[in-house]
């Protein structure tokens, strides 16, 4: 079951360390793993791709016992200092119950990833207190730029972050006003929802959650956040980060996700921030799940404490 214990802040990234490349959710091209290799060697670290992240079965990375099996490995070895996510996609709830979390407490490392990996992030803050980066995948670093800059911040950096709102994101429009401190918690939508009611769902009470999603029409949302709503989360809550939701079809829609998240939200009394690069954008800052931060949607900003130490 899900306790309560002080946070787990892995040590900070070094010239030399070793990271993993595993693939616990949806398949990935070899050659992005590639770029992903050489761009972490640029920065003077030693990747390390791990059996089955090229594995392949339908629309998983391989069976469910060789992705778990690598997750458990690259936690368990005491060489790797981070493991990244090589991609997203769907599979991460499939081998929860299967990750090995006294590894992680006897060993606490840099779990990065987004999307599906929101499974992951809630997991392991759940069960252990690790703090984790919700931020690119591996597969994102051959876009090179802000995606590699950003992570980059986030594993070598001990130096906070702040993520300002953005007037060209969809759901600029989204604001409340005040300022909220609190641990972020979160990720995307669609995976946090369907934790709920499971061993793997965090604790929200007095939390800033982070929200984002891809794909999703509007009604889609607005059926998340009520289930949400109804379980009695959102009422417990410091604050609201609202990154970036796009929806099929273009969003030739008359009620956009942007329209129900300032109806859903907008009535709770609490700070709500959106416009945040963080998500399935051209722009996917980096920031840390389990750490504290401060929500100011008054000057439009989320100061985000670093995951590491």
């Amino acid at each position: 079951m899900p306790v309560s214990r002080p946070p787990l802040n892995p040590r900070v990234l070094r010239a030399g360390d070793a990271v993993a490349l595993v693939s616990p959710a949806g398949p990935v091209a070899e050659a992005r793993v590639e770029a992903a290799v050489r761009e972490l060697s640029s920065w003077g670290l030693r990747p390390k791709v791990y059996p089955h992240a090229l594995d392949a079965e339908h629309f998983l990375a391989g069976s469910d016992a060789n992705r778990a099996a690598d997750l458990n490995d690259a936690l368990a070895d005491p060489e790797v200092r981070a493991v990244l996510c090589t991609r997203g996609g769907y599979g991460v709830q499939r081998i929860l119950e299967h990750v090995d979390y006294a590894a992680v407490r006897r060993d606490p490392k840099l779990v990065v990833g987004f999307s599906d990996i929101t499974a992951l992030h809630a997991a392991l803050w759940s069960h252990t207190g690790l703090v984790t980066i919700h931020g690119p995948v591996a597969a994102q670093l051959e876009r090179g730029g802000l995606f590699a800059s950003t992570l980059r911040h986030a594993l070598m950096s001990t130096e906070p972050l702040v993520v300002e709102a953005d007037r060209d994101e969809p759901t600029f429009s989204v604001r409340t006003c005040g300022v909220a401190h609190g641990t972020l918690l979160g990720g995307n939508l669609s995976i946090l929802s369907t934790c709920v009611g499971t061993p793997f769902m965090p604790d929200l009470d007095g939390a800033i959650l982070l929200i984002e999603d891809v794909g999703e029409l509007a009604y889609r949302v607005d059926r998340m956040l009520t289930h949400l709503g109804n379980c009695g989360l959102l009422k417990r809550l410091a604050g609201v980060a609202v990154g970036q939701f796009s929806e099929p079809g273009h969003g030739n829609n008359s009620i956009r996700p942007f329209d129900v998240l300032s109806e859903r939200l907008g009535h709770l009394g609490i700070p709500v921030l959106g416009g945040l690069p963080i998500g399935h954008g051209e722009r996917n800052l980096a920031v840390a799940l389990g750490s504290r931060a401060t929500l100011d949607a008054d000057a439009g900003t989320l100061t985000v404490a670093s995951a590491a130490r």
